[in-house]
């Protein structure tokens, strides 16, 4: 899996103006480390799976958002956000 840092515009509405970005072997998303500025900068790892395709565009439906240990661990036990997506269409 690789990791690349990204940096967003100010202007643009994030969690946070830099995120660590975690991409599979197949080049999809996995996994999205932020600070929660909203948050007093808490720690989180945001997971992404259960890809499916809608209209040609590849889709993650299903969101885990879990805390982050100062090490980078995010403890399954410890799940903040669930976020399960289905019957996905464009207009």
């Amino acid at each position: 899996m690789a990791t690349a840092p990204r940096g967003l515009a100010g202007h643009l509405a994030a969690h946070n103006s830099v995120q660590a970005v975690h991409v599979g072997d197949d080049c999809l998303m996995r996994r999205e480390d932020y600070d929660v500025d909203i948050r007093a900068g808490s720690a989180a790892a945001h997971y992404f799976s259960g890809y499916t395709q809608v209209a040609g565009i590849t889709l993650p439906t299903e969101h885990r958002i879990l805390p982050r240990t100062p090490e980078g661990q995010a403890p399954a036990e410890l799940l903040l956000v669930t976020i399960d997506l289905s019957d996905i269409s464009f207009a």
